[in-house]
């Protein structure tokens, strides 16, 4: 089946419940259409049953990377797993940006996701998404830092040297692709994009990385554990690159599934998540070169892990109104 059909066939399943009023209700910072009575801040699952959504075929979304193909072998034993867990098929969707992904879940395209650290607020607030599960080391260590960097022999040594320089950042939901770098570089530097130095955006933070290392870019800043990752399997030499700025830990992708998921259905997901076997996966090989190395899932709730995250996304006036 074609993964235009398996989306098409979703989307119709999901507008009948999508078309309905907004109920009177809690909602928080959550967009109309969503309830929060639990307080929880994230969307509680319609209490109407004909609002589910049971589709034959479920769709997975990994945050968009330079190279989605790679990460399609990458997830597909995962995949598979989800798959013998629900008794479901399970469709890869290649997202090509932060915004497509989540207007595919808000849509209702999309049944299961990993959204980005920055993008995880606008997807919980705006397109239902519950999450519930982020990867962490065998002992539960987790989370990346931004890192600013520069071509390994740029004459760049410090922040205060990107003055009148050209800086990628990634996607203006990023966390650490934009949100991060562009306050540290206002508040603690005063460089104001345009005025002081020249923003680009490169769409992702593979793009950045091997687009600092190419000197397409005179800086760059990224998710460190994306960077490792790519050096991991020698996508860029670690020689290529230096780091002049290194952030506090940030957590890392947020795992779970849309609020409207037949609830039934919506454990069987989270149960495949923590049940799956990671030694010898190409989910292991993949991700443990990330600092620290990611080797399991963990439960995470929206609340507490991404407070930090939503303390910047206040500094920077960021809203989470729906567009």
């Amino acid at each position: 089946m074609k993964i235009a059909r398996v989306l098409t066939a979703a989307a119709i399943l999901c507008l009948f419940g999508l078309s309905a009023r907004a109920e009177d209700c809690p909602h928080g910072a959550l967009d109309a259409r969503y309830c929060d009575r639990d307080g929880d801040m994230v969307a509680d699952a319609p209490t109407d049953p004909k609002q589910w959504l049971d589709p034959s075929v479920l769709v997975f979304a990994y945050t968009p990377v330079e190279d989605p193909e790679v990460y399609r072998k990458v997830w597909d034993g995962f995949l598979h797993h989800v798959e013998k867990v629900t008794g479901k098929r399970v469709q890869f969707f290649a997202v090509q940006s932060n915004a497509a992904q989540i207007e595919a879940m808000r849509a209702g395209r999309l049944h299961i996701a990993g959204f980005n650290t920055g993008s995880n607020p606008i997807a919980v607030n705006c397109a239902g998404f519950v999450p519930f599960a982020m990867m962490a080391s065998k002992e539960g260590a987790f989370g990346y830092e931004m890192e600013i960097i520069v071509p390994g022999d740029s004459a760049v040594k410090s922040v205060a040297d990107l003055r009148g320089k050209t800086f990628a950042f990634t996607d203006p939901n990023s966390n650490s692709g934009y949100k991060a770098p562009s306050a540290l570089l206002r508040s603690e530097f005063g460089l104001e994009p345009d005025k002081d130095y020249k923003p680009a955006f490169s769409g992702k933070h593979d793009n950045t990385v091997l687009g600092v290392a190419n000197k397409d870019y005179d800086a760059g800043a990224v998710a460190n554990a994306v960077m490792y990752r790519m050096m991991a399997r020698g996508a860029v030499e670690r020689s290529k690159l230096r780091t002049i700025y290194k952030s506090q830990t940030f957590p890392t992708t947020g795992y779970g599934t849309v609020y409207n998921l037949k609830p039934e259905l919506a454990a069987k997901v989270k149960e495949a998540f923590f049940t799956f076997p990671w030694d010898g996966s190409e989910l292991q090989k993949e991700y443990k070169g990330s600092s620290p190395p990611q080797e399991k899932f963990i439960p995470i709730t929206y609340k507490s892990h991404w407070e930090v995250v939503r303390k910047i996304d206040a500094a920077m006036n960021v809203s989470y109104a729906c567009k």
